[in-house]
């Protein structure tokens, strides 16, 4: 039996010990649906109809920019579609406007809202409003998108490192290892936090920015891992046998050791990911995250420390914040599980 159809076979067994656990199977559904709709916020959360017909004409004001002039009105400037004016002349006889389901941004300002900010949960906004008028659902819909994709970015960097490094250090060991081993930590006693204060004191904050500097640190707990994985496997004896037919040492790290030593990789991937979540949370709370203009969990939650009596404000950030985590956790539980072949010989009466 060859070797391709053997790593089949063990996959097939892993997916089915996964789907096994069905908190951790039904919570990488979820995850994966919720994910997709933000991607689609634009569409769901916008404050400019995704299509208008206006006097026999048909105009995309999501993807295009039009003067108030267009639809009748007196300025150049950009229309304002939430104006009681032009919704009034969008439903005359002939014409009309598709709204998204929540007709506003993350950004924008409630100016005709009827209780002062931050406004309690009405029709028009379902969990109310900030202190600033910016409605509440529509800023947790685009911050939990900054948040995914935040968390993903910065985990396939760690990866990358962490993969790179720790296959170096216990492929090679020797002097190679010792010396990476005494820089990493090194390395990993820097105050990280005093790093991103005297940094943002520097730059002007920024998503890129905080990549940056996060991912200077994200990779060595997995590296450790990989490095463990690679000095356990490099002497068995399938990689001696790879050595005597004369394969390079790269063929046997990438096409041989590294797929044998995956487990720890694919098992970390959730938890990192909740760990970077947590960590642009954190920063934003404290104003060292994202520029102020962008929709961010952790601006809310400082947006509901800063308001208490506001409790919608703080109390759905907490939902939304909490859910994601524990989605990602049950992902994480699951897929250590499906890859234990202790658990898998146990549950096989081995």
């Amino acid at each position: 039996m060859s070797m391709t159809l053997l790593r089949r076979l063990r996959e097939s067994d892993q997916w089915a010990r996964f789907r096994a656990n069905r908190l951790g199977y039904w919570s990488l559904w979820i995850f994966i649906v919720l994910f997709v709709l933000s991607l689609f916020a634009e569409i769901i959360a916008n404050d400019r109809p995704l299509l208008v017909r206006y006097e026999g004409s048909f105009y995309a004001p999501i993807v295009k920019d039009y003067p108030e002039k267009t639809f009748g009105g007196d300025f150049p400037t950009p229309t304002d579609y939430l104006d009681p004016d032009i919704k009034k002349t969008f439903s005359k006889k002939g014409n009309w406007a598709i709204y998204p389901p929540i007709t506003y941004r993350y950004d924008t300002l409630n100016y005709f809202a009827k209780e002062p900010n931050p406004a309690s949960p009405s029709r028009d906004n379902l969990l109310g409003t900030d202190d600033r008028g910016r409605d509440v659902l529509a800023r947790l819909i685009y911050g939990f998108r900054l948040s995914v994709l935040f968390g993903l970015c910065l985990t396939i960097i760690g990866v990358f490192i962490g993969v790179l490094t720790g296959a170096l250090m216990g492929y090679f060991g020797g002097r190679l290892d010792l010396i990476s081993q005494r820089a990493i930590e090194i390395w990993s006693s820097m105050p990280e936090l005093y790093l991103l204060i005297i940094f943002a004191s520097i730059f002007s904050p920024s998503v890129g920015l905080l990549i940056v500097l996060l991912s200077l640190f994200g990779w060595m707990g997995l590296s450790d891992y990989v490095r463990a994985e690679f000095l356990k496997n490099r002497s068995l004896e399938y990689v001696r046998a790879a050595q005597a037919l004369g394969l390079s040492s790269q063929q046997i790290m990438w096409r041989h050791i590294l797929p044998n030593s995956l487990t720890p990789v694919i098992t970390f991937l959730p938890f990192r990911m909740s760990g970077a979540i947590l960590a642009l949370t954190s920063l934003d709370f404290l104003g060292l995250g994202v520029p102020p203009d962008k929709a961010s969990l952790g601006e809310l939650l400082s947006q509901g420390k800063a308001n208490l009596d506001a409790w919608w404000i703080s109390l759905s950030t907490f939902l939304v914040l909490a859910g994601t985590l524990m989605l990602l956790t049950f992902m994480g539980d699951a897929l250590r599980d499906a890859f234990d072949n202790r658990r898998a010989k146990q549950g096989n009466g081995l």
